[in-house]
């Protein structure tokens, strides 16, 4: 391998399987770019999109990215090879439907047994 690292071309995988790329990028990229990029790629048709970076989460070879990573810094040895890498792209519930989601978590369970002891 030599000295000059090469663009390093990568698609997105959504949760519905469809996906975003390839594109090219520099290893210099940072994760945050990354997720700007997803953000500006989004499918216009799809729910429940990303506003933020932080709406993001991007799974590659069973690790979350860190935002102030660069693609270099999370090299794998799957960069190794010649071709596309896939990484996983998860959407965070935007923070309206976060916080009822705690309060449905939070309601205190009724007891409804219906074993009969005999």
């Amino acid at each position: 391998m030599s000295g000059v690292q090469e663009p390093l071309e990568i698609k997105f995988r959504l949760f519905d399987g469809s996906d975003i790329g390839p594109k090219k990028y520099a290893p210099a990229t940072s994760v945050a770019t990354l997720k700007e990029s997803i953000i500006a790629q989004w499918p216009k048709g799809k729910e429940n999109g990303p506003r933020t970076v932080n709406d993001l989460k991007l799974i590659n070879a069973g690790k979350i990215l860190e935002n102030n990573r660069t693609l270099a810094d999370c090299r794998s040895p799957m960069y190794e090879f010649s071709g596309v890498t896939t990484m996983h792209v998860v959407v965070r519930p935007p923070s309206s439907e976060r916080g009822t989601e705690k309060k449905v978590l939070s309601k205190p369970k009724e007891n409804k047994c219906g074993c009969s002891i005999l």
